[in-house]
């Protein structure tokens, strides 16, 4: 905690300093957060959002989208290994479970388990943005959004550019990256491929990813537009500590395909989007990597869906209505053949009531043949203090199915748990934001009641490895409750040999009344986070040179806290040929952020980048 400290005091006085010479205002471009089916300027948003720009995705020391949204304020990201192989993603003290992922408003919702959240097949160099939403997602984006949504953006660009990368670094790393965008005429297009590897950091702990993803578009005409993308992902990895010690040699490989086909017909103050998309997860485990006739589960899961979102702006303020109906199935050695249906119907309605006022109402309806019609009831109230500063407030219900893995999964360290109830939860929040000049805050509050919040325990056992299985159960009531507050100061100024362009601090508190039944071990709840320092400072040497240096501080409620720094240097990353290099782990922390996974200590990487235009 001292280093933190220490850190934000740096950050905090060089803000103190430079702002004394600062006089020069930062054009914030207005964003707006693209929804299914209302779209709003981001200084219009009554909620807490985070959007992570393209220049952060670049500069970020991360090598994934996964390591990425671990310099989020407010994401807990549980990494099993290095490089994005998996990472569970948690909001709020939510589970990875309770997170929705979603490519351009696709969701990637899995029946068999939340671990395969994170198989996005987009190469993160080829993402143009990241928009966080922090709080209930349910009455904007269905059941699964229930601690919050993560939506990837990509885009179409007019122009035709290609951009290669390569890298290598310790243990073993090796890997890169095409992104190219081919214009022909009215049909815009993107192809981007990519490809990690690695001998691995400890024992059994080697991996090779390759992302695949086409996204292409058409304007039929001033009223219809055509998209179709097509994203491949097939990752295969060393398994040591994933998911028990018993185990050392476990492996896994998960190939995954997502297709989606969307029309967009706009006229006037009408807008109308239909999509269907289809997603399919192959997913092979074996207990022992070398003996697969010991032990091997095999899964295959398909979601098809159809969806129809559409808004109308009238006198009254901006109305959204929508339809979705969803096809969850599986084939699978262990969980045996199963499938389920839902339906969901939304409706919403946003009014401004003067320049300074607007509200914002909501309902998902779902209907799902186990447990009948579920609602979802939300609402958001903002305040425009003055041009620079907004209060708001907002409540939404949330609700979530257990997993087919959840429900149906055996192993000899598992045991499922047919009788599970769905989780639900209501969830209010309040929050201040200010956007003035070269600095922007934000600070929340927020709570969460939790029904029948689900958890994987087992008993204690003086024996190691524990022979007792890990078995889910509904813990009745829950409350969590925490604080958010996070600063950017953006600016430019010093010498022109050495300059400050970015700073940032943010805080993150959780507190949660969870009590297990006496003497039960928790796998997932008591891990979430209870406090999380982040900060940051981006500087510029000599107009070429980029350093990014970023420190966290990470305590959760069962586990030792643990104080992360790294870096990257960039030269000439907007030129056509350009380097870098990243330190992670500079202290040489020894931390685990998941199951039974020693992470690495310090390592280091470093790359070429190619832009042509």
């Amino acid at each position: 905690m001292r280093k933190s400290l220490l850190l934000s005091s740096l950050v905090l006085s060089a803000l103190s300093v430079n702002a004394q010479n600062d006089t020069t205002a930062i054009d914030l471009k207005e964003i707006i957060i693209r929804e299914n089916r209302i779209e709003i300027p981001f200084s219009k948003v009554s909620r807490n959002i985070n959007v992570i720009n393209r220049k952060d995705l670049e500069t970020t020391p991360a090598r994934s989208l996964q390591e990425v949204l671990s310099f989020t304020p407010g994401i807990d990201v549980r990494q099993r290994g290095i490089s994005g192989v998996q990472g569970d993603i948690g909001i709020r003290g939510g589970s990875f479970e309770q997170t929705l992922m979603l490519i351009n408003g696709i969701k990637l919702t899995d029946p068999q388990t939340g671990h395969h959240l994170m198989n996005v097949p987009i190469p993160l160099q080829a993402i143009q943005r990241v928009e966080v939403l922090k709080g209930p997602a349910s009455r904007i984006y269905g059941q699964n959004a229930y601690s919050g949504a993560i939506n990837v953006i990509t885009n179409l660009p007019e122009k035709k550019s290609l951009s290669i990368q390569g890298f290598g670094g310790d243990f073993g790393m090796r890997g890169g990256s095409i992104v190219s965008s081919l214009p022909v005429g009215k049909y815009k297009q993107t192809l981007s491929i990519s490809h990690d590897a690695a001998d691995g950091h400890w024992y059994n702990s080697d991996f090779k990813v390759t992302n695949l993803f086409y996204e292409g578009g058409v304007e039929l005409n001033e009223k219809n537009e055509l998209k179709a993308m097509v994203g491949y992902s097939d990752r295969s990895f060393g398994a040591n500590g994933f998911y028990t010690n018993s185990f050392p040699d476990q492996w896994e490989s998960i190939q995954t395909l997502l297709s989606a086909l969307s029309h967009t017909y706009r006229y006037q103050d009408f807008k109308l989007e239909t999509r269907g998309y289809w997603r399919r997860t192959n997913d092979e485990f074996r207990l022992r990597r070398n003996e697969p006739e010991f032990f091997t589960n095999l899964h295959t899961s398909d979601v098809f869906a159809l969806e129809a979102n559409g808004s109308y702006n009238s006198k009254y303020g901006v109305s959204g209505l929508g339809l979705e109906v969803r096809q969850e199935k599986i084939e699978s050695s262990n969980l045996g053949i199963r499938d389920r249906e839902f339906l969901g119907v939304f409706a919403e309605h946003r009014i401004e009531f003067s320049e300074k006022v607007d509200f914002r109402a909501g309902i998902y309806s779902n209907y799902y043949n186990e447990y009948g019609w579920k609602h979802f009831p939300g609402a958001e109230i903002g305040y425009q203090m003055n041009e620079n500063s907004r209060l708001y407030a907002n409540y939404g219900a949330s609700f979530r199915i257990p997993s087919f893995t959840e429900l149906y999964y055996q192993d000899p360290s598992n045991e499922s748990n047919p009788n599970l109830l769905p989780e639900e939860a209501q969830n209010f929040e309040l929050g201040w934001k200010l956007s003035k000049r070269n600095v922007r805050f934000e600070a929340v509050y927020f709570i969460r009641h939790t029904n029948n919040l689900i958890d994987w325990n087992r008993e204690p056992s003086d024996i190691s490895p524990n022979p007792n299985k890990w078995t889910p159960r509904n813990i009745s009531q829950v409350n969590f409750q925490g604080i958010e507050a996070a600063i950017q100061y953006s600016l430019n100024s010093g010498p022109k040999m050495a300059r400050i362009k970015d700073v940032s601090l943010s805080y993150n508190y959780i507190d949660a009344n969870l009590d297990q039944a006496e003497g039960l071990e928790s796998r997932y709840a008591l891990n979430s986070l209870r406090h999380q320092v982040i900060g940051g400072i981006q500087m510029e040497f000599l107009k070429k040179l980029e350093l990014n240096v970023k420190s966290r501080y990470i305590e959760r409620m069962s586990l030792d806290p643990y104080f992360l720094l790294d870096a990257r240097a960039d030269y000439n990353r907007m030129k056509t040929v350009g380097f870098f290099a990243e330190v992670s782990n500079i202290t040489n922390t020894d931390y685990v952020e998941a199951g039974f996974v020693q992470m690495p200590g310090r390592w280091f990487k470093a790359g070429f980048l190619v832009n042509l235009y």
